[in-house]
């Protein structure tokens, strides 16, 4: 079992949560979906979120470093290490979607070139439906850390758990933290298939009825949040 899996929603801050998120960040590179501190997670603590520190190894990186910040958007608390420049789009998020109480960003080989050619993935397989829908959209691109580029995510996420981001990467939401890992993880596995598929010819799409059905399935598919 898992650091994140210990730890339950809806969160609170404390140590063993903030552990839960540094153990995340090491899963995520030991999966060779992140490469460095490229990747950022953030949490719903109560009314805040915990985010990661930009810049700090995640070997290095120990509880006190997450970064607190109130989820009104107010001035965080002084004394703190410096937030991944991401955070506008974690805190956009969980402001627009009150389901969600795991954001996850990185930057997945498969799904970054899809980006790059900002090439959305289509019905291309059953699994799409694991992100809400019969597609997983590519926000359009911004500036890394701009208001602008935090409107793109939300706005690509109306509807889904995780989208494409316009030459930069991914990132996937999740109603717990163990969830949103696990879409990461099964994101890029996607792009990645999609990406060979591409090489051997032109893959076949499902239809809007095949994923209809997909989808209504999907209510009880997928990694469980025991309780």
């Amino acid at each position: 079992m898992t650091e994140a899996s210990q730890v339950k929603p809806p969160y609170q801050d404390s140590t063993s949560l903030r552990q839960a998120v540094i153990g995340a960040c090491l899963e995520m590179n030991a999966a060779g979906i992140n490469q460095g501190t490229s990747g950022n997670i953030s949490v719903r603590a109560g009314d805040h979120m915990l985010i990661t520190p930009s810049g700090v190894p995640y070997d290095q990186m120990a509880p006190e470093m997450l970064v607190k910040m109130p989820l009104d958007g107010s001035e965080a608390p002084a004394g703190q290490l410096k937030p991944s420049t991401e955070w506008p789009f974690h805190l956009a998020i969980l402001q627009a979607k009150p389901a969600v109480n795991a954001v996850v960003h990185a930057h997945p080989v498969y799904c970054s070139a899809l980006a790059m050619n900002r090439q959305a993935i289509p019905a291309c397989h059953y699994l799409v439906a694991a992100f809400g829908g019969s597609d997983v959209p590519v926000a359009d691109y911004a500036l890394f850390g701009s208001r602008q580029l935090s409107e793109n995510i939300t706005r690509a996420l109306q509807t889904r758990s995780a989208c494409l981001m316009a030459n930069h990467g991914a990132v996937t939401t999740g109603e717990s933290l163990p969830r949103a890992l696990w879409r990461m993880v099964e994101l890029e596995t996607l792009a990645k298939g999609y990406a060979a598929s591409l090489t051997l010819g032109k893959p076949h799409i499902l239809s809007e009825d095949e994923m209809a059905e997909v989808i209504a399935a999907f209510a009880d598919y997928g990694l469980k949040d025991s309780r």
